[in-house]
């Protein structure tokens, strides 16, 4: 038990004094013509993994980005970042303004992502606009290029 717990902590404080970034994780909102949440973890000085849950045309679509973060305009805590990840996502054409009435689809794709984040130092809080075009590989096969959000995050 002494070896766990002299073990965790010491991950704890590597966690803690290594990560160069503004912040481990943020959890928030994000708004665009997909709405839904967004999480974001740092697993280096530069890589992030984001996790989105967004909805649209009565569907859903959950997505996962590995993304590299840059200082921007060498303003403090101002990154531009961009990534790549997947997407899995559940439509009914009925809702939506493609494919064949009355098919449901399970669509899978590819998805980029490039943006720029902001992340205040006197409020926890985390700003980013991004442009997140996708293609969907199965399902129904279309490029979507309108992927644009605002998300406003908590971090800690």
């Amino acid at each position: 038990m002494k070896k766990f717990t002299l073990t965790l902590v010491t991950a704890f404080c590597l966690l803690v004094f290594v990560n160069a970034q503004d912040y481990n994780t943020g959890i928030g909102l994000r708004g665009g013509l997909y709405n839904g949440l967004t999480i974001k973890h740092f697993i280096g000085d530069k890589s992030a993994l984001e996790g989105l849950l967004g909805t649209r045309w009565s569907g859903f679509e959950i997505t996962g980005l590995y993304e590299i973060h840059n200082p921007f305009a060498d303003v403090e805590r101002f990154k531009w970042f961009c990534g790549i990840g997947g997407h899995i996502g559940f439509y009914d054409s009925d809702k939506t303004n493609w494919g064949d009435a009355g098919t449901s689809y399970t669509v899978i794709g590819i998805d980029l992502i490039l943006g720029l984040e902001y992340s205040f130092s006197t409020v926890p809080i985390n700003i980013s606009l991004d442009w997140k075009p996708a293609y969907n590989i199965i399902g129904y096969n279309k490029f979507f290029g309108d992927g644009g959000s605002l998300s406003i995050r908590y971090i800690f």
